[in-house]
């Protein structure tokens, strides 16, 4: 029997999307979903309890027309941004009201009398959000922190945590959980594994460090090689999938290390005592185990869980001492294992790795936290000695699990990966380079590695360097987690992985327990793993956007300091709205607005040039180019200072303003405006 024809009318086709809820400050939606040219509109009557920034998934009518754009209605929350807020207390006689403090439309929780935890009429505080179904009207939430006014540094940390989706504790049941872990080696444990207890081994971290994630052993093989164990705290065995624990660690999926202080991944607990591989204690670790020549030869590789007991705690500065002097305690194996590293590196970079150095900038602090100082830390021998074996074990382990099959297929697996440069960046660069003297051949990857090296390496000591460090490390792709491998461009690696910090990077934790399915011959096959490697990169760029607001807030802090003082300092970026400048002896950095520079000229941006250029005077105002600035104004609340530019009689290139002598002033900023690579580390930590 046939349906009968409706005339006049359309059948409705709708579909279910998969994306992230943007919304506007007019409280408008917009659902970002990946791969669709065009965001999908979902109206504030339609956001079904979702909040700015959640993973949702919203009904589409997709018989509409395709010049239209797409609306939709929100069907459900797949995975909320954040579930800690901060804002303030409203009382009434038998319950309590949160409003929370942020610019996107949130509406107020409902907070009963025994979810106060001591919070007051007006107090500000942090609420968790409990609960909000079908049932409940408004949000459920709890007090978990009373936010005190006279700790102003304390409650900016805790506003970039939480803005970034980072909860500052654990809740109760993980911690009851933690507390009933075994730290007792256990007979049965230890016939499970290779014994490493009378191996000489020592661990080399920063001096702040409390986490030792990783170990080195080293003793002589009676083939003349050398037995390199390279040793990282068995997180795994603590932390079992489906768990609490494990479910928290994957959220955050990253410690956050901010100037004053760490958000760890996982209870310090954990972190710094199970373990933590501190010295002279047993400890359960998994390990690549490399027998090498004295050529940096890597003959044989042994993957495993294994026991090690740590002879000593190295810093790097203890360390980098007994390499200098070629003396003190442990120097014999340290210097071979120097003189290994620079083998590996040196193979590294004659295979295609680029060699990019970054400066580290570590605040010095007070009791309250306040900074005092600012020391810019640079690369030493010490930190390339771990680096490299790192890089040898991450390279291992990633090489050991690609060989694996299943149905003539890889198996999932948290690659890291990182992309060759974008053309669009890349060409621009080349010819800026190149009116420095500086060529590129671009006519293959490896080629443009080896320019990339020789640039870096002629560069040193030179007006430009500064400029086209930063330009360069701009041209380049960001390394993120995947199960494709594309290899690691930057290191040269075919094949690449993160296995040497599982107490601080969720994905180390997935590898470890993928390595010993592999060992096992037990394969649990992931069908979620690209799901969990975005999750794991999108969650790692939070915590770096997190860091950097960390630093500028300790910036502004520190340049509080010296209100009306004169300083040097480079342009380290220009856009059409002004150049940024970063102080020589503070690594601070602000803005100089193009609308006090227009009183004296027509300022426009050449991009091609990376510079700001009078239309009149022909004076630019250049990438790496110095400057002289004064502080004028810091502002802790918007993380923002403001400078003065002050001109130099000489000095000042052929512009009008050298020839004028005048005094020319433009304001800097820190703080909302952003440009690609500004910021900088804070609370030091490894980088493997």
């Amino acid at each position: 029997m046939h349906k009968k024809k409706t005339a006049g009318k359309r059948s409705s086709q709708t579909a279910i999307v998969k994306g992230r809820l943007d919304i506007s400050k007019s409280g408008m939606g917009y659902v970002i979903v990946e791969g669709n040219d065009k965001d999908i509109i979902v109206r504030p009557n339609d956001f079904n309890r979702a909040f700015h920034g959640d993973i949702v998934r919203v009904q589409v009518n997709t018989g509409m027309s395709k010049d239209k754009r797409q609306e939709g209605k929100i069907v459900d929350v797949a995975e909320r941004k954040q579930t800690e807020f901060i804002g303030t207390i409203q009382m009434s006689r038998n319950f309590a009201f949160f409003i929370p403090a942020t610019e996107k439309p949130i509406p107020d929780f409902y907070i009963a009398t025994d979810k106060l935890n001591g919070a007051t009429d007006n107090e500000r505080v942090v609420v968790k959000l409990l609960s909000w179904d079908k049932t409940e009207k408004k949000p459920i939430g709890e007090v978990v922190s009373i936010l005190k006014s006279e700790d102003e540094n304390d409650m900016a940390m805790k506003e970039i945590l939480i803005e970034a989706g980072f909860p500052l504790g654990f809740d109760a049941d993980v911690m009851a959980g933690v507390k009933s872990l075994e730290s007792k080696i256990s007979r049965e444990e230890i016939k499970k594994r290779k014994d490493f207890r009378d191996i000489l081994t020592f661990t080399i971290d920063p001096v702040d460090a409390k986490d030792f994630d990783d170990a080195i052993s080293i003793r002589n093989l009676d083939n003349g090689n050398y037995e390199i164990g390279v040793h990282i705290a068995d997180v795994s065995h603590f932390v079992k999938p489906g768990t609490l624990l494990d479910k928290t660690a994957y959220e955050r999926a990253t410690s956050v290390y901010l100037p004053d202080r760490v958000n760890p991944m996982l209870p310090e607990k954990i972190s710094n005592e199970l373990c933590s591989l501190r010295p002279h204690e047993d400890k359960y670790t998994f390990s690549a185990v490399f027998q090498i020549t004295n050529r940096a030869e890597i003959k044989h590789t042994w993957l495993g869980r294994t026991l090690i007991h740590s002879n000593h705690r190295f810093t790097y500065e203890e360390v980098q001492d007994i390499i200098e002097k070629r003396d003190g305690l442990h120097h014999k194996p340290l210097l071979l294992l120097n003189d290994l590293a620079k083998k590996f590196r040196a193979e590294r970079f004659k295979n295609g790795a680029i060699n990019f150095s970054s400066q580290e900038v570590r605040f010095e602090l007070d009791e309250k936290g306040k900074p005092i100082g600012i020391i810019v830390k640079e690369s030493k021998d010490a930190h390339k000695l771990i680096e490299e074996f790192m890089l040898l074990a991450n390279r291992a382990v990633a090489s050991y699990v690609s060989k694996i099959k299943v149905n003539k297929e890889p198996i999932p697996f948290p690659y890291r990966i990182h992309d060759t440069p974008d053309d669009e960046k890349l060409k621009p660069f080349a010819a800026f380079a190149k009116k420095f003297g500086y060529t590129f051949d671009l006519h293959d990857e490896k080629a443009v590695a080896s320019s990339f090296n020789k640039m870096l390496k002629d560069v040193q000591g030179k007006p430009e360097q500064h400029v086209l460090e930063q330009l360069g490390i701009r041209t380049m792709a960001k390394a993120v987690y995947t199960s494709s491998n594309i290899g690691h461009y930057g290191l040269g690696f075919e094949f690449y992985c993160h296995f040497t910090s599982p107490i601080r990077r969720y994905p180390d934790v997935m590898v470890h327990r993928i390595l010993q399915e592999c060992l096992d011959k037990n394969l649990k096959l992931d069908k979620k793993m690209d799901e969990r490697c975005k999750h794991c990169s999108d969650r790692e760029r939070k915590a770096m956007e997190a860091e950097r607001a960390g630093n500028k807030y300790k910036q502004v802090e520190y340049m509080k300091n010296y209100l009306g003082q004169e300083f040097d300092g480079i342009i380290s970026g220009v856009a059409s709205f002004g150049f940024f400048v970063e102080t020589v002896l503070h690594k601070c950095e602000g803005l100089v607005s193009v609308r006090d520079l227009n009183e004296y000229d027509d300022f426009r941006l050449d991009d091609a040039d990376y510079a700001l250029v009078g239309m009149r005077t022909g004076h630019k105002f250049r990438m790496g180019d110095r400057v002289k600035i004064k502080v004028v104004a810091a502002n802790l609340s918007k993380r923002q200072l403001d400078y003065e530019w002050v001109t130099e009689n000489k000095g000042i290139g052929n512009s009008e303003f050298g020839k004028k002598g005048r005094d020319v002033r433009g304001k800097v900023q820190v703080g909302n405006k952003s440009k690609p690579g500004a910021g900088k580390k804070g609370t030091a930590k490894k980088k493997k």
